[in-house]
């Protein structure tokens, strides 16, 4: 009986091995790596257009607080 336990143990536990390395042989495909690449980019590419909008709106905060302060 003891034995059988083992082996159902055995199997359960490769069964679940097989299966998280399906799943990773899957997320590190070609077209998965790809995939996520162009995902960051995009978010990169977000971040740097989101940056420059805020920076560009301090810079005229910035200009108008300095032209206000010189006298006329």
């Amino acid at each position: 009986m003891r034995r059988l336990i083992w082996v159902g143990v055995g199997v359960a536990g490769t069964v679940f091995v097989l299966r998280w390395i399906r799943k990773q042989r899957q997320r590190m495909s070609p077209e998965e790596i790809g995939r996520s690449v162009g995902e960051g980019l995009a978010d990169f590419r977000q971040l740097i257009r989101v940056s420059l909008a805020e920076g560009r709106r301090a810079m005229r905060e910035k200009e108008a607080e300095l032209r206000a302060s010189l006298p006329e």
